[in-house]
């Protein structure tokens, strides 16, 4: 331990929440992905990660996420009681080696000597106190300048996983940092079996410890090009609403590459704690029904939902007022939802991101995007949709304040169904309660807010010739998001 203080020793909690998760698809979207819902458990799989590493051994958490996202993280964080560090937004996707290394250089900033556990937000372990001690036996290899990652001892033959080559087999107990021969890829089938047996490989979790001084050592020797755009990138960084905003410009010249490839599959010093006290990456549908309470033919229900002469089967149904019913099924996955219905084969559960992709392809809104969307201010959702008109459910939480904005294509009525809304219209404002309406004439400047203590909702009927979430003009904004449809 450091003798600096005991703040400056603690391990900072770096999250990573950033990604999409398409093999959750359906119900996971690039719009609000698997990290922000509540898959197997009462939290959120975020909220349960950053609760994950709460105590004395631990700093705040920073987080890296996305510009859309960053309310959720706060709003979430918020909800279960931690207090977030700093929040980082990145301008744009360039996978897990930048974003590291933005954490690792805007940390080593505040403390050269500090610690980093970098963890996906996406993750289930069931034995936290397991997974603090694992972490707690690989501080002191990475305070002494070795690079750690957690490996889990395979279950099965996986091939959605990269696996980790030890130099020996530890005792089954033993949680002593072993040296880490190679990285393995995603095998084969055989490949996959042969590295279960021979019993000295791991999954590789994704999961990382080490100083902010080693990993920016490793960056220099093993990825230089990376270390120019993204230091720029945390130089210039711009504070907003207390979140901190990488300079895009020179994030953008930042390579689109992993740790693995970029630096862990480099180096020399690295060291694996072995981890076998319960993991899963919820990476597939396949794991979500591995990792839910089944009945015993094997079958898992969630919501609305019947099985009939099921066998080893996962039905989900995500609507108060929808019925699925599964007759005869052995070995399926289907998850049906408001707007999209999956029916897949378990077996196949790794392909259902190549569905995502056709989806994409033939440009259906289902592939990326939900009816249902989180905004700072709360959310909306579209009931009907017609040539030239649309039907939208606002529901706007205490104290939410939507942007004073204009349309250019579109005029709407808003009618309250519960609560209380402050309108503005040109310079009329006024106080409106259930049952009551106002008309928003095309091009008028307009603005909506929640003044009361409950979430207000109401009905806006949109009508016009072109209805997309791009056909805003702000003139102010609380939550300061610029231009389009979310800023």
């Amino acid at each position: 331990m450091s003798a600096k203080s005991p703040t400056l020793s603690k391990i900072t909690p770096v999250l990573l929440c950033g990604g999409s998760g398409t093999r959750l698809w359906p119900l996971s979207r690039k719009s609000y992905p698997k990290q922000f819902t509540a898959l197997t458990q009462e939290e959120t799989l975020f909220q349960a990660t950053a609760q994950r590493f709460q105590g004395d051994d631990f700093a705040a958490p920073m987080v890296l996420t996305q510009s859309d996202f960053r309310f959720i993280v706060t709003e979430q964080l918020a909800a279960v009681g931690v207090d977030p560090g700093a929040v980082v937004i990145e301008p744009s996707s360039r996978n897990t080696g930048p974003a590291i290394l933005a954490a690792a250089l805007h940390l080593h900033n505040q403390d050269p000597e500090a610690l980093m556990l970098v963890a996906p937000s996406d993750h289930v372990i069931t034995d936290e106190v397991a997974f603090q001690a694992a972490v707690a036996a690989g501080a002191k290899a990475a305070r002494a300048g070795s690079m750690v990652t957690f490996g889990i001892e395979p279950t099965r033959p996986e091939t959605g996983f990269g696996y980790l080559h030890l130099s020996h087999v530890p005792k089954a107990d033993d949680l002593t940092p072993v040296p880490l021969t190679s990285f393995v890829e995603k095998p084969n089938l055989e490949r996959a079996q042969e590295m279960a047996d021979a019993g000295d490989y791991l999954w590789n979790a994704g999961i990382f410890l080490f100083s902010t001084a080693s990993i920016i050592a490793a960056f220099k020797a093993h990825a230089p090009n990376l270390m120019d755009p993204v230091q720029a990138a945390v130089d210039n960084g711009q504070p907003d609403l207390g979140f901190l905003r990488l300079a895009p410009d020179a994030w953008d010249q930042a390579e689109d590459i992993s740790i693995d490839f970029a630096v862990m599959e480099r180096s020399d010093n690295l060291m694996v704690v072995p981890f076998r006290a319960g993991w899963s990456d919820l990476g597939d549908w396949d794991a979500i029904w591995r990792e839910s309470a089944s009945d015993a033919t094997g079958v898992v229900t969630a919501g609305h939902t019947t099985a009939i002469d099921c066998t080893d089967t996962l039905l989900r149904a995500e609507m108060d007022n929808q019925e699925l019913v599964g007759i005869g099924l052995d070995n399926i996955i289907a998850v049906a939802m408001p707007d999209a219905v999956l029916v897949a084969d378990r077996s196949r559960s790794q392909d259902v991101k190549n569905a995502v992709v056709a989806l994409r392809q033939k440009q259906a809104i289902q592939a990326d995007a939900f009816l249902k969307d989180h905004r700072p201010w709360g959310w909306f959702e579209t009931l009907a949709l017609g040539d030239r008109f649309q039907v939208k459910r606002i529901v706007v939480k205490p104290g939410g304040i939507l942007s004073l904005q204009s349309h250019v294509h579109r005029a709407e009525h808003w009618i309250v169904v519960s609560g209380t809304a402050k309108v503005t219209v040109g310079d009329d404002v006024k106080l409106l309660s259930e049952n009551q309406s106002v008309y928003i004439p095309l091009g008028a400047i307009h603005r909506m807010e929640n003044p009361g203590k409950l979430p207000m909702t109401l009905i806006e009927v949109q009508t016009g010739a072109y209805l997309g979430e791009d056909d805003i003009v702000r003139y102010e904004d609380l939550y300061s998001r610029g231009q389009g449809a979310k800023g």
